[in-house]
């Protein structure tokens, strides 16, 4: 893991937050356009932009816990708190549901990752 990593990292993380908004418009037939994609994800784009810096995530952009977890919990806080104060909607179930799938998507990508890396360096024994 090193900062080499921080872009593509990020880009991916930015990526999946506009997935989760694209999944949420598609499920309640809101329509999947850029910019109705990006209205609604911006709130959790900003989060993820302030988690990235508060947590220096570029320091380990691939690991798991350091990384994915305090940017998970960022995005869904600040997206959440954003949402509020622009009177989007924080619907008990909306964030449930935001926090599983955000989490499924910024941990879960990096424990993939680390998961091949492991395999990787592991010498096969015969």
């Amino acid at each position: 893991m090193n900062a080499r990593s921080f872009i593509p990292a990020f880009v991916l993380d930015a990526v999946l937050v506009c997935i989760f908004a694209a999944l949420g418009r598609n499920s309640h037939t809101m329509g999947i356009s850029i910019g109705g994609v990006l209205t609604t994800a911006w709130p959790f784009l900003a989060g993820l932009a302030v988690s990235w810096a508060a947590s220096l995530a570029w320091r380990a952009p691939l690991a798991p816990i350091r990384t994915g977890l305090p940017l998970w919990i960022g995005t869904v806080v600040i997206g959440m708190l954003l949402r509020t104060l622009t009177g989007a909607g924080t619907a008990f179930a909306f964030v449930l549901v935001a926090t599983g799938t955000l989490g499924v998507m910024l941990v879960g990508w990096r424990a993939l990752s680390a998961m091949i890396r492991q395999g990787k360096t592991k010498t096969p024994q015969r």
